[in-house]
């Protein structure tokens, strides 16, 4: 059996429901069952959970194709309580205790709410109460709103990373992932494990809409990406299947793995990395990327080759190499337009070029993350 002391399950609508647009309350009661008996074991656990907009839609009867943000709000509130109330039912025939917590983006925006909200969390695992975690969709429009980062598949990558857990598993409605889409390519063949993300894996991400689920493959693959760049590790698993989270815990051969891409991180750096914005970076030239994968130094202006996007000093940024992948971030010490004046010079010339100086770095070795 695999050593795995902290687990986070993120359970989807696709499986909450069985494929269907009402939810399935036997589908509830197995997957508490096999948390229940991971708690047994010994295994602390926390369970990110869809359905609270299937449910609202189930109790009034609403419109599938319904999907503006204000309806699905309304959804979301109504059903929120009901599925909490599924999850106490059936919780309390194992004796155990549950607590909600509704997280929003805003909520870790910021250092001491990202703490705030790890410390209460942490807390209720020490008392062996189990917490059941959603995005506050009732307030959250970018975790409703189509086409915008924030589902629960990134969610779940989040309060991995906040915790410290050890394993991220994502339940789906398919059996992993797949080398294409296998409702369309009968050849399409299973990946069993992920070592690297490379462009291969990277090409599998698809953006098609779910008429149920706001995730997809590619939020999956992101919130793996983001579990393993901080030494975790990840499955995405069937999650109609019995008896599946034992089964992966146990170490068998079951869905897709994302096996960590280096050691644990602290709790500082992983809050970096989940703050990193996608649209806001630098890239480096190959000198300065060998520095910072071999040294302990900071990343200083003359190794700067590009800077992407608007943003002012202190935003976490994105740190990318001569291809364009992403190997690092940190918290930006210039702003965008300082950067590009300064950016292949010499540290000595920054107060020359642009009249000021917060120091010689680009972006300090204490506030980075090297992947």
């Amino acid at each position: 059996m695999n050593n795995y002391r902290r687990v986070v399950v993120k359970a989807g609508t696709n499986v909450l429901t069985s494929k269907t647009q009402r939810l399935d309350q036997k589908v509830i009661a197995r997957l508490v069952e096999q948390l229940a008996l991971l708690h047994k074991e010994g295994i602390e656990v926390l369970l990110v959970t869809s359905g609270a907009i299937a449910i609202g839609r189930q109790i009034l009867d609403y419109n599938l194709s319904s999907r503006d943000v204000p309806s699905r709000q309304v959804l979301a509130s109504i059903g929120q309580s009901h599925l909490m109330h599924i999850y106490q039912e059936c919780f309390s025939k194992y004796d155990l205790r549950v607590a909600q917590a509704l997280i929003t983006k805003e909520d870790i925006s910021h250092r001491q709410g990202y703490l705030n909200i790890r410390n209460t969390l942490n807390t209720l695992l020490e008392k062996r109460i189990i917490p059941i975690i959603n995005e506050n969709d009732v307030v959250e429009i970018s975790e409703i709103q189509e086409n915008i980062i924030g589902d629960n598949d990134s969610l779940s990558a989040l309060v991995t990373n906040l915790v410290d857990a050890d394993l991220l598993i994502m339940l789906t409605d398919t059996d992993g992932l797949y080398t294409a889409d296998p409702k369309q390519n009968k050849a399409a063949q299973l990946i069993n494990k992920v070592s690297v993300f490379d462009e291969e894996i990277n090409k599998l991400a698809s953006t098609e809409p779910n008429p149920m689920g706001r995730g997809g493959i590619a939020a999956k693959i992101a919130a793996a990406k983001l579990v393993t760049s901080s030494g975790s590790t990840a499955v995405i698993a069937p999650g109609l299947t019995p008896n599946v989270l034992m089964k992966i815990i146990q170490g068998a051969k079951i869905g897709t793995i994302f096996l960590p891409a280096g050691s644990r991180l602290e709790s500082r750096q992983r809050w970096l990395i989940s703050k990193m914005s996608a649209s806001k970076s630098i890239s480096i030239d190959p000198g300065a990327l060998k520095a910072l994968k071999t040294k302990t130094g900071s990343l200083l202006p003359a190794g700067v080759t590009k800077v992407t996007g608007s943003f002012d000093r202190g935003t976490i940024i994105g740190i990318k190499d001569d291809t364009n992948n992403t190997v690092g971030c940190g918290i930006a010490n210039y702003s965008s337009r300082d950067l590009k004046s300064i950016m292949g010079l010499h540290s000595r010339s920054i107060m020359e070029q642009i009249g000021h100086s917060f120091g010689e770095e680009s972006i300090h070795r204490n506030n980075m993350v090297v992947f």
